[in-house]
């Protein structure tokens, strides 16, 4: 007898995980045709459970469950390698994508270019040196994807940016030539970095600052004021280099 609402074989990340009852999981995971949701992983916390190794975060997962509540049942979890595991900084990064994933997309909206800037996010952690780089790219590439920030392109008036001018960035809004002092809160950045940022070129230090003032203007505007709790944790150890 099948098992209703039964869902095989999807690629998966585990995005947190928390104890329930006495020997099971309650797993967060996000998928690229289910997004973002709950199961439960029954016995995975005993000794010689199946699933006890292979529920790792920033690991790609092939997932199946089925149920169709609030919280669904893991059937199985399946690891499919290729990324070393996180540790150190680069695994004080990966809480960071996970936080921000968590807080940014709704639960059961299906997500598939969310999903594959979080998985290109994750292996670049693993392997790159310029870690500020991977976040500024996952932060804004996520956020254009759920439709929070457009192109730094052209100006809120259509007009190309000029490398040679100074903008405007608000949250919620397409830059804006400066002229006079910032009204609200801005940041004011100069038309070749906001060029660059456009670009996915990160290789000048002066870009990654700038990009980094922008993302936290954006995010702020979305978040509030309440701190990312991985954020807090990597500017204290100082690991967001410019």
């Amino acid at each position: 007898m099948s098992q209703q609402g039964r869902v095989d074989r999807q690629p998966g990340y585990l995005l947190h995980t928390q104890p329930y009852r006495e020997t099971s999981l309650l797993v967060e995971v996000f998928t690229p045709q289910h997004g973002r949701f709950t199961l439960v992983a029954r016995g995975a916390r005993r000794p010689r459970a199946d699933v006890r190794g292979v529920l790792l975060p920033f690991q790609p997962l092939t997932l199946s469950w089925f149920g169709k509540g609030e919280v669904r049942t893991l059937h199985t979890a399946e690891w499919n390698g290729g990324v070393p595991q996180l540790s150190g900084i680069r695994l004080v990064c990966g809480f960071y994508l996970n936080e921000l994933m968590l807080k940014l997309t709704a639960r059961d909206d299906a997500e598939p270019r969310a999903f594959t800037i979080y998985d290109q996010a994750v292996r670049a952690l693993a392997q790159t040196h310029s870690l500020s780089s991977v976040l500024r790219r996952y932060e804004l590439r996520l956020l254009q994807a759920l439709g929070y920030a457009g192109s730094f392109a052209c100006d809120l008036h259509g007009e190309l940016i000029d490398p040679a001018a100074d903008y405007l960035c608000r949250g919620g809004a397409l830059p804006e030539r400066a002229s006079g002092g910032p009204t609200g809160p801005s940041v004011c950045l100069p038309g070749a970095e906001l060029l660059a940022i456009e670009a996915d070129d990160y290789a000048a230090a002066s870009t990654r600052r700038a990009a980094r003032s922008l993302l936290r203007l954006l995010l702020t505007d979305l978040l509030g004021e309440e701190p990312l709790a991985s954020r807090e944790l990597l500017q204290a150890i100082n690991a967001i280099a410019d």
